[in-house]
């Protein structure tokens, strides 16, 4: 179902010419990692699956939209799978570790909240500190409704920076520390790619 969506989203696009993508030479080649992003609207989800595409991310997503068993289906089919955020345990951290090291794409949106100034939480580094994957940050400026995409001027951007080597960080501190470091730099990576976008 994800390759059947993504096609025609990624054809709908190409012909309207509403995506720009960015620096897309800093993506890895032949190894999977983890993609990041800024998260205000459910657009910059369409459109960062968008710039990576053939490629299939398998995004984390709220456990609240699996409830329903058609949506619970549907979600599953595109990749996506279920994180608890007021409680995440082991098993949250199990499926994204286990897809990387299945040579997969995660996409993780660290704000967590669709709020560019919420705190960043430290998911996204405890994943790749546990698989030992690089993080690409990457960010969206652009219309946040969809109506907006299709009929506005204004194009989607999303633009990707230098991939944080987790291994650097490991080489350095322990696992905890780690996780923090990468996380603040994760965070000061993100707000200087929006902000290189929007001056």
């Amino acid at each position: 179902m994800y390759k059947i969506i993504a096609t025609l989203l990624f054809t709908l696009t190409k012909l309207l010419r509403k995506l720009k993508t960015v620096d897309k030479h800093q993506i890895p080649e032949n190894e999977s990692y983890i993609v990041t992003c800024n998260h205000e609207s459910m657009v910059e989800i369409i459109m960062l699956a968008m710039s990576l595409y053939p490629s299939e991310i398998h995004y984390m997503a709220k456990q609240e939209l699996f409830k329903n068993k058609l949506l619970d289906r549907f979600f599953k089919s595109v990749n996506a799978f279920p994180v608890n955020r007021q409680n995440p345990g082991p098993s949250t951290l199990k499926i994204p570790v286990k897809l990387l090291k299945e040579g997969k794409i995660v996409g993780i949106f660290p704000s967590g909240h669709r709020h560019s100034d919420a705190p960043m939480k430290k998911g996204a580094a405890t994943i790749a500190v546990l698989s030992k994957k690089k993080i690409v940050p990457a960010a969206y400026t652009g219309p946040l409704k969809f109506r907006d995409v299709l009929f506005g001027n204004q194009k989607c951007t999303i633009k990707f920076g230098q991939p944080i080597n987790t291994n650097t960080y490991l080489d350095q501190y322990n696992k905890n520390d780690a996780i923090e470091q990468i996380t603040l730099k994760l965070e000061s990576e993100t707000k200087a790619l929006i902000h290189s976008m929007r001056t």
